[in-house]
């Protein structure tokens, strides 16, 4: 099994998941361990001492200049997470509980902090023995950090707030009591640095990483098998066109899709057709998955920057430098997922344009709604309509959320990200995109049996026998719905990108690790 030094190694999004995962073992090493003692025995002495600093032993935000008498600092720890633990709607994603504490660990970690050695502890014992904490996926403005989810997920090392235990949601205190395990007392400055923090977006925007770039890997070879489905050309695919507007987004895609389709019989039996151009949502592909993957790549390097980051507040550098900053602020997070939202919905939109293309039985490409007898059969007809409800719904997603901005904590936060918003939406469109990939990998393998006895590559031959393996050719109608979760499934599973691992480009590097 891999390690990985909390505090110490760089993390990337593929390590997050793979220790999320029980992939890779996580620790806190000697050293480091060293250095959280130090950088905590340093907030003792501010908490020992007469000057006021904010966190430690005063109020926060606009109750920053009332000081804490030496005795309350640690009842202000805790109070500080009871108050703030105001979270409402649905839980989150229970894995994103768990990586939330992950990058959390991470953080603190890095020693800029102040937290003691046995809070640390304590949070590494929730990630192992899976008693993840519930957390509600509304609350957070993306302003001082996710105030209110992270409140709820350090809830439980004061006894208090529901867990994740054995595939149910049970109190913490039941739990703890059940495992033998009492709860903790937080030290000075420890509540501020546990909610302080950017670890809500993060852990969508880690989870945004992996889903998006599944979408976009999915998306080029379901586009390819449609291109031999409806006698698409190969032309507008050639490396030369893409030098010339070097976007790496869309070489990478255009040299995928062409060692795809290239040495195809299909292709060759069309190869003098009077056909000038195809239609844009053939043509353009590399332009369009091309820039959705320089966004995908751009989200990538941000992520990678803040879960590595110290994002909570004031910042201990020594007993006598503590400051008071905005590392907390999601805007650095808010602004690619918007972004990223936008380009995953694009990536919907240009495949359900194909999916729609697919059915309208122009010349001679595939017979009208891909069934040769309709009129008493509606063939894919309503399949495509699944398709386009999808991508119109992330259209009503893809308003910006880091273009508002609301005042709170009595006007001191007065400009806020929302990027726990903006991430919540970008992971929900990524959901609705593998769906209406789904749908057109059905519509495209349907197409592709209308060319027989006609073989395309070995690659997209392999592709296409895995989806017929699993989803049969329809020559009259049934319950697509069934076809379609299917598809879903097969998408998700990966599969077909297992296939079509050994098509290489110069890109990889940047398209193909995270």
């Amino acid at each position: 099994m891999k390690t990985f030094k909390y505090g110490k190694d760089r993390l990337t999004s593929g390590i997050a998941l793979s220790i999320l995962r029980g992939k890779t073992h996580a620790y806190i090493d000697k050293p480091t361990q060293k250095k959280i003692h130090a950088s905590h025995k340093n907030v003792m002495q501010i908490a020992a001492g007469e000057d006021a600093v904010y966190g430690i032993n005063t109020g926060f935000g606009p109750l920053c200049n009332v000081k804490i008498s030496k005795e309350n600092t640690s009842t202000l720890q805790k109070n500080l997470l009871l108050s703030h633990s105001v979270g409402v709607g649905n839980p989150i994603n229970k894995d994103i509980s768990k990586l939330m504490m992950i990058l959390k660990v991470h953080a603190l970690s890095k020693a800029y902090s102040g937290i003691s050695l046995p809070v640390l502890e304590r949070i590494l014992w929730h990630i192992i023995e899976d008693v993840i904490p519930v957390v509600p996926e509304q609350g957070s403005v993306g302003a001082s950090g996710d105030l209110a989810p992270l409140s709820h997920l350090f809830l439980p090392l004061l006894g208090e707030g529901k867990v994740h235990y054995q595939g149910k949601i049970k109190s913490t205190k039941t739990v703890l009591k059940k495992l033998g395990k009492q709860p903790i007392e937080l030290p000075p400055k420890a509540g501020l640095a546990l909610i302080n923090g950017t670890q809500f977006i993060a852990a969508h925007a880690v989870m945004v990483v992996e889903k998006l770039h599944s979408c976009l890997a999915h998306a080029d070879v379901i586009a390819a098998l449609m291109i031999e489905g409806l006698l698409g050309s190969i032309s507008p695919f050639k490396p030369n066109i893409h030098k010339v507007r070097a976007y790496k987004g869309n070489q990478h895609v255009a040299v995928r899709v062409y060692s795809m389709l290239n040495g195809s019989s299909i292709l060759k039996s069309h190869i003098n057709c009077d056909r000038v151009q195809d239609p844009y949502s053939l043509r353009c592909t590399p332009q369009v998955h091309g820039s959705s993957r320089n966004a995908w790549l751009h989200l990538k390097e941000c992520v990678e920057i803040e879960i590595n980051s110290v994002t909570d507040n004031p910042l201990v550098f020594s007993a006598s430098e503590t400051i008071s900053g905005g590392n907390f602020h999601g805007q650095p997070l808010a602004l690619p997922l918007d972004y990223a939202c936008l380009a995953a919905a694009e990536l919907g939109n240009i495949s359900d344009r194909r999916s729609y293309f697919s059915l309208e039985g122009k010349q001679d490409r595939a017979p009208k709604l891909l069934l040769k007898e309709t009129g008493l059969n509606s063939g894919f007809m309503i399949v495509q309509y699944t398709g386009a409800a999808l991508a119109s719904e992330n259209k009503g997603l893809c308003f910006p959320s880091s273009a508002d901005s609301i005042p709170t904590s009595l006007g001191q936060e007065d400009h806020v990200s929302m990027g726990s918003i903006g991430a919540r939406k970008a992971l929900q469109v990524c959901g609705n995109v593998e769906k209406i990939i789904g749908i057109e990998m059905l519509c495209a393998a349907q197409a592709l049996d209308f060319k027989r006895p006609l073989k395309s590559t070995k690659v997209l031959e392999k592709v296409h026998t895995h989806i017929r393996s699993k989803i049969s050719h329809a020559t009259k109608d049934r319950i697509f719905g069934d076809d379609i979760e299917v598809a879903i499934d097969i998408i998700k599973s990966k599969e077909i990108l297992d296939l079509t691992k050994n098509i290489k480009t110069d890109f990889d590097i940047l398209f193909e690790k995270y």
